[in-house]
């Protein structure tokens, strides 16, 4: 079994980190974001949008402006930038049905693994992009 984040939940992680890694220095812009986290610029502008609309950046245009986190890295969620970005976490097929699952008629599966998803959308909410940070610190 592969439970994978996709592209853009992946993007989305890196880029709000780069801009964490320099939150109070200022504006951050795409292109530095994609080199730094190596995303391709074009598709990064889309993702950078997504956490704009959702209130987890916040844009500034014109040609000083650039990108900044809209919170402390303390108050954002590794779950608000994934659901930002991607579907959201949930199971909305029948593991051994293949079709859309329902409490209403759960599978045998259906128990367990609602029970996992709640608890990687557990974790996800409480862990914090200022976690993230002094992990990442530990690490470089």
């Amino acid at each position: 079994m592969q439970i994978s984040l996709g592209l853009r939940g992946d993007y989305g992680i890196r880029a709000v980190l780069d801009i964490a890694r320099h939150h109070r220095r200022g504006l951050r812009k795409t292109r530095e974001i994609a080199q730094a986290m190596d995303i391709p610029s074009n598709y990064l502008s889309h993702i950078l949008s997504a956490l704009v609309r959702r209130n987890i950046l916040i844009a500034t245009a014109g040609p000083m402006g650039g990108y900044r986190l809209a919170r402390p890295p303390s108050r954002i969620r590794l779950l608000d930038v994934i659901e930002a970005v991607e579907d959201p976490i949930e199971l909305n097929r029948c593991i051994l049905q293949g079709s859309p699952c329902s409490p209403d008629q759960p599978c045998a599966v259906h128990s367990s693994w609602l029970t996992a998803q709640n608890a990687m959308q557990r974790e996800l909410r409480r862990t914090t992009f200022a976690q993230l940070l002094r992990q990442d610190t530990a690490v470089r």
